[in-house]
């Protein structure tokens, strides 16, 4: 029987001589549990995606020598067949590739086909288009392999098929999204175990900037079975063996409810973008409202509580139970927590205008004036003590401006842009059911801005169950708007809400790298002009 072991790691982009260790030591461990076959994920060697590295000669020179160093290394495990991704320049062609590492030399190396282009993915700007098919043979089977878009149509499938391939062996740098796993599975079962052929898919797992790799490795036997899963957002390997060409039932980890694994993948992006950047800590305003709660109870989780602080910055307007909840939350989640009233400098900053401002009615000016104090003070600790400021604006409010510049969108990671208001309650009743740590009061309240007497959202945005269900289909679907308001929302909601997302996109070009966890979010799969006269 052929042992193959799925490497589901946690690659950092740049970091060669770190990955090679990670890879290495994986080895180590399969070849301990007597493995023959090791499967790593896609640029496992390098990092995924590493964008415009991939157009420096120096990055291929570096990935090459970390390649033979590796395949060096690897000697030590006789026999062990190694396949790992990696970016390769030949003949001043750039590729994305995977070599098999076998006993200090590098046996062989296939190159990707297919090249997407689209969403998230750029790969056409860097790569050239692979032709070659790699199936090579251990123990009596015949292993076929490609790299993940090669395997979302059946063309290159079937050549690996045609070669005699009866297992696929998929390197997969695929990105997170809400119900991705659903996805993955159908097209595999689609395009790969419809020809006849097992299949192991390894991906990555970890935070790149935006994006998270939730990782979800998995097993398919030649009938589309699913016979082994690897864990979601975790560093994890697995054993499985092959007999005649199909998988032994291996452990097959349980798919999370959307809210567990929306949650899981938050604090995996915070804690990779604050741990592969190297910041110290970080600090947040926390306003007593439910937004800044999810994203205080996200770091607590990814961080430890030693690492976040919290700041709340009263102004004339904050309620009582605003002070209340917010201590109450840290207390529970024992971070450090500070009060820095804000009074004092709201009434220098309108003292100043005051001639400006004369005869004028008191509106968002002034509203905006407290959101750009606490903005620069949370700025101003972030330099002196080095912690990165966490953003806590929700996706919803990113949609239609509702957040002011330089003021609530100051800072250096934007934890739930992604998160529409609606999941941003759905996962704090999640986060509270594994241990109370947000206030009930916090989720029952209207929310709030608190920037005037008796402020609510509501006072200012349809309700965001309207809001969500229109910025779902418009933005995350692409929608006409005569098929929005065809599926029941009111012309004037309509109207207002898809006006607010185009007037609003040059906010949203100046707010922070968020975590992606829709399949269309804010960031690299929108890519509208500024300036635009269209209307649909």
């Amino acid at each position: 029987m052929i042992k193959l072991a799925i490497v589901q790691m946690n690659s950092t982009v740049g970091d060669l001589t770190g990955n090679a260790a990670r890879i290495v030591d994986f080895s180590r461990r399969a070849f301990g549990q007597g493995a023959h076959i090791v499967l790593t994920p896609e640029l496992s060697l390098v990092g995924y995606p590493p964008e415009d590295l991939l157009l420096r000669d120096a990055f291929y020179s570096a990935s090459q020598t970390a390649l033979q160093s590796l395949a060096e290394q690897l000697s030590e495990f006789p026999d062990l067949h190694v396949l790992v991704g990696h970016p390769l320049m030949r003949n001043g062609k750039r590729f994305n590739a995977a070599s098999l590492l076998v006993n200090g030399q590098i046996r062989s190396t296939y190159c990707k086909h297919d090249l997407p282009n689209g969403h998230v993915f750029d790969e056409k700007r860097y790569f050239e288009a692979g032709q070659d098919v790699l199936v090579f043979e251990l123990g009596q089977v015949k292993f076929g392999v490609a790299i993940c878009e090669d395997t979302w149509n059946e063309q290159m499938p079937a050549k690996a098929r045609d070669l005699g391939a009866q297992v696929l062996l998929i390197l997969n740098g695929s990105p997170y999204h809400m119900n991705k796993q659903h996805l993955r599975h159908q097209v595999m079962r689609d395009n790969v175990t419809s020809l006849g052929m097992a299949l192991v898919y390894a991906n990555l797992v970890g935070g790149q900037d935006e994006l998270i790799f939730d990782g979800n490795s998995f097993v398919l036997d030649s009938q589309g079975n699913l016979q082994a899963q690897l864990k979601h957002a975790q560093v994890d390997m697995q054993l499985i063996g092959f007999a005649d060409g199909e998988p032994v039932a291996g452990t097959v980890e349980p798919e999370l409810p959307v809210e567990a694994q929306v949650y899981e993948a938050l604090v995996l992006g915070v804690r990779d973008y604050i741990g592969k950047n190297g910041f110290p800590g970080v600090l947040l305003g926390l306003s007593g409202g439910v937004d800044s709660a999810l994203t205080l109870a996200i770091a607590v989780d990814a961080l430890g509580a030693d690492k976040v602080r919290a700041v709340m910055m009263p102004s004339p307007y904050t309620a009582e139970i605003s002070l209340i909840d917010s201590r109450a939350m840290v207390e529970t989640l024992g971070v450090r927590y500070d009060e820095i009233p804000i009074d004092d400098c709201f009434r220098a900053f309108t003292e100043t205008l005051s001639k400006e401002f004369a005869g004028l009615p008191v509106d968002t000016a002034e509203e905006n004036i407290q959101a750009r104090i606490r903005g620069t003070l949370l700025m101003a600790l972030s330099n002196k003590y080095g912690a990165i400021v966490l953003t806590t604006g929700n996706k919803s409010e990113m949609a239609v401006g509702y957040c002011t510049l330089y003021g609530d969108m100051a800072g250096g990671f934007a934890v739930i842009k992604d998160i529409a208001k609606t999941l941003v309650y759905r996962l704090c009743a999640y986060r509270n059911a594994l241990s109370a740590v947000i206030p009930e009061r916090i989720l029952t309240r209207a929310p709030s801005a608190e920037l005037r007497p008796d402020q609510t959202d509501q006072d200012s945005l349809p309700p965001y169950e309207i809001l969500d269900g229109i910025m779902q289909l418009y933005m995350e679907e692409n929608r006409p708007t005569d098929y929005i308001i065809a599926a029941g929302y009111s012309k004037e909601d309509v109207d207002r809400i898809t006006r607010l997302i185009k007037i609003n996109e040059y906010k949203r070009r100046q707010s922070p790298v968020g975590i992606r966890v829709t399949h269309r979010a804010f960031g690299r799969d929108w890519r509208y002009p500024i300036t635009s006269r269209f209307r649909d």
